[in-house]
């Protein structure tokens, strides 16, 4: 079954050509200096619409993951088992990935440093991310 495609708007456009450029960008608030994604009009914090997209270093940290053994949709049979894994960037902005290097969770902790591998699936760029001292 084919990957489903994600929606894209004016508000998220940014994020995905980055993406596909090879950068992972956030919204930054510029009035009180918060960082986010996913993408929105105003921001989350203080609900300012002044705001712009930076760019992210591609680094992070684990904040916390779960490993599915069962496939909830039809595309997912093929990959399991396969972890969902919130990761926290450098710059502040949260966002839920997966982790290519992870052996199916095993080697997950909270707080292990990650970083950025863009990946494509089936034309869609994706965030996704390695460990960068796996044990």
């Amino acid at each position: 079954m084919s990957f489903p495609v994600p929606e894209i708007t004016d508000v998220n456009r940014p994020y995905w050509d980055g993406l596909a450029a090879g950068e992972l960008r956030y919204q930054h608030c510029k009035c009180c200096g918060n960082n986010w994604l996913p993408a929105r009009e105003h921001c989350p914090q203080c609900l300012s619409a002044d705001r712009e997209w930076r760019p992210s270093s591609g680094k992070g940290t684990i904040l916390s993951w779960v490993v599915y053994r069962h496939a909830y949709a039809p595309h997912l049979a093929d990959r399991l088992p396969y972890d969902v894994t919130a990761v926290e960037l450098d710059e502040g902005a949260r966002l839920l990935t997966n982790i290519v290097n992870g052996d199916e969770g095993r080697k997950l902790s909270v707080g292990a440093r990650v970083e950025l591998c863009i990946e494509n699936e089936e034309g869609v760029s994706l965030p996704r991310f390695k460990l960068t001292d796996p044990k």
